[in-house]
């Protein structure tokens, strides 16, 4: 990978200049009603909820607003996400037109919306992209009982080292997510993880929970979906960013069409580095901050860096977050 120097973002916040990273959380952050301040008090947010819906057939009002069983579905979850995410970050664009950002970072799915907020997709596309992507996983995993679980207090080499003895058994099981010291997500056939259960636990871990999720996100379960993944980012990603993403695989950072296209398609069936990611940047950034629905990436970070991390999530936030850096 080539070397990328980092645009430097320069805010002047009371004399202080503070370079800033932008994040975006993965799945596991919606919620009904996600997004509705937005929706209902901004034509902007309105349109892109339009422009979104119509690319994909989705009404996202009723999506997100009413209770239903879809929005659950990685197929709809992934869109929905993105969408809230980049009416946040396209509202804050709108108030604070002249900052700019050091680095874009997302946790899995979070990171096409990095892509989305560096300018290397366009909204619309990103949206059907990942309803795309939501669909591959899914058939992906269509044919075998899937899942993900959550290993609290252990070290990432016990967990992996537990997942190794088990695959070397014929089980299924792979680290998938790293997302800070002693928190670990472990994916592969569902039956597998519960048989690990008590391993986990024997080895010191608080707790080894399933997650509601029936895919086997970052391992190779989902090897399938690669190519025709690869195949819609082609058509899609342009060599357009205005500062660099940090990959999930590599915790580096990148900004080019091509790189984007190598490392994406790996995120599928590699682990997510983000507590990696994190460190790698903290001494080259001042603030994080996180956009779209809940508050999942600053809790991670208050474990991983003494740096603060601002969200926009609600209008309240924006304004919030507005009057500290703009």
């Amino acid at each position: 990978m080539r070397a990328v120097v980092a645009q430097t973002m320069a805010v002047d916040v009371g004399a202080k200049m503070r370079k800033i990273a932008a994040i975006f959380a993965g799945q596991g952050s919606q919620t009904i009603g996600m997004g509705r301040e937005f929706y209902e008090n901004s034509e902007v947010a309105r349109e892109m909820f339009e422009e979104a819906g119509k690319r994909i057939g989705v009404h996202f009002d009723e999506l997100l607003f009413n209770e239903n069983d879809l929005l659950n579905q990685t197929a709809y979850t992934q869109p929905a996400i993105l969408l809230v995410q980049m009416v946040a970050f396209r509202l804050f664009r709108e108030a604070c037109p002249d900052v700019e950002f050091s680095y874009f970072l997302g946790h899995s799915l979070g990171e096409f919306s990095a892509l989305c907020a560096s300018g290397a997709i366009d909204f619309v596309d990103a949206v059907e992209l990942v309803h795309r992507r939501g669909q591959l996983m899914q058939d992906a995993c269509s044919d075998i009982d899937a899942g993900m679980m959550v290993i609290l207090g252990l070290a990432d080499d016990v967990v992996e080292q537990i997942a190794s003895d088990a695959r070397k058994e014929g089980k299924k099981v792979w680290a998938a997510n790293y997302n800070q010291d002693s928190q670990i997500v472990v994916a592969g056939i569902k039956s597998d993880l519960v048989a690990l259960e008590s391993v986990f636990k024997e080895a010191g871990a608080k707790r080894a929970m399933l997650l509601n999720m029936s895919v086997a996100s970052h391992c190779p379960l989902l090897s399938s979906a690669g190519e025709p993944l690869g195949m819609l980012m082609e058509s899609m990603i342009e060599d357009s960013f205005s500062s660099p993403i940090i990959s999930n695989v590599t915790a580096l950072p990148y900004s080019s069409k091509a790189e984007a296209l190598d490392l994406l398609t790996k995120q599928l069936v590699e682990g997510v580095k983000y507590k990696h990611s994190i460190v790698a940047i903290e001494d080259e950034v001042d603030l994080f901050v996180e956009f779209g629905n809940g508050t999942v990436l600053k809790g991670l970070n208050k474990k991983i860096t003494q740096k603060e991390t601002l969200n926009v999530l609600d209008l309240a936030s924006l304004e919030a977050v507005k009057s500290e850096i703009c």
